[in-house]
């Protein structure tokens, strides 16, 4: 067994810790919360949770019945909120027997029912930053190859790297390096808090075709800003498609 700890950043679940932002929430406009004391709260790795002090929530809760269990928070129940004239449903948990006090009297949105985030005047997209997590985007002359089914897909010597707290590095590639014609665009797009907003590319390789095996951020938020309109490679979708740098896989 390897004496190098893999990941030391993983987050435990069932960590609470002070945040220190301002954070704010919004629903057509309306303010819904306003909190310079949130808690940020990881149920799972990686991905944190704001709850907030009953007296940071600008709008009404009804209760609205049992909520999901926590592995590791317990029980929850959940409440309407009332923004104005209109009910957001079961919108809003609590764990009110939580084993960590700082829990039981605060109140987690879900993030996906309110429109606007903000962390002090920035709109942050999909889920709370985290302040373990770091990205790099590092120039660099890596000879960096991909190939499906044995065919080159990309073949450069100016990759940018990505390097993500907790992520394998990704290897981003001007489209001059890529063979364009073999990526079909599709509708999938996925959000980054850290990156911004992914479209995709189906690699249509005779033979091998992967769905969703390359992706872009056309206008990546300012801390990725070096990868905006490269290309990347998703070698865990397919075993046909490999990337080599320097002459090796990654991990080899």
């Amino acid at each position: 067994m390897s004496d190098i700890l893999e990941n030391p950043f993983v987050i435990p679940p069932g960590t609470v810790q002070q945040g220190l932002k301002r954070v704010r929430a919004f629903s057509l406009g309306e303010l819904v919360v306003d909190s310079r004391a949130p808690l940020l709260v990881w149920g799972r790795p990686f991905v944190p949770e704001y709850f907030f002090p009953e007296a940071d929530l600008k709008v009404e809760l009804r209760p609205a019945g049992e909520g999901p269990a926590s592995k590791v928070f317990g029980s929850s129940e959940l409440f309407d909120v009332l923004v104005g004239a209109r009910v957001v449903s079961r919108a809003a948990r609590r764990h009110a027997e939580s084993g960590v006090a700082a829990l039981r009297h605060a109140y987690g949105l879900t993030w996906s029912a309110f429109d606007t985030w903000m962390e002090e005047d920035e709109v942050v997209f999909t889920h709370p930053r985290s302040p373990y997590v770091r990205v790099d985007a590092l120039s660099s002359s890596r000879h960096v190859v991909v190939t499906v089914a044995g065919v080159v897909i990309a073949d450069s010597h100016r990759p940018v790297v990505l390097y993500e707290t907790g992520l394998v590095p990704r290897y981003y590639l001007p489209q001059v390096d890529v063979r364009m014609d073999l990526l079909v665009p599709t509708a999938t797009v996925t959000h980054c808090p850290y990156k911004g907003t992914a479209t995709y590319w189906d690699l249509a390789v005779e033979g091998a075709p992967i769905r969703d095996g390359a992706w872009s951020y056309r206008t990546p938020l300012p801390e990725s800003a070096k990868v905006a309109g490269l290309v990347a490679f998703w070698p865990e979708k397919s075993p046909e498609l490999h990337i080599t740098v320097d002459g090796q896989e990654p991990g080899a």
